[in-house]
């Protein structure tokens, strides 16, 4: 189902859209731009989390290596193996 929509576009813009879109498509191609636009939103932010997660996963992991190795130097007494 569609729906009808009254959306602004600067001439520049307008122009470029009817130079792509064939006669009557306009809206098939705004469709198709607006789908792809949030697609790769989309992908970005999750690529930007997951990024995120694993800098913090990465800083946890060092922050337990380096208690791992306190706890095995206290152990040992600084003695080599």
């Amino acid at each position: 189902m569609n729906k009808r929509i009254n959306v602004l576009l600067p001439e520049e813009t307008l122009a470029i859209l009817d130079r792509v879109a064939e006669k009557g498509e306009r809206s098939r191609v705004i469709d198709q731009a607006l789908k792809f636009y949030i697609e790769k939103k989309g992908r970005s932010n999750l690529k930007a989390r997951l990024k995120e997660g694993y800098r913090t996963r990465a800083e946890e992991s060092l922050d337990l290596a380096s208690e791992w190795f306190d706890l095995d130097e206290e152990a040992w007494g600084g003695k080599a193996r």
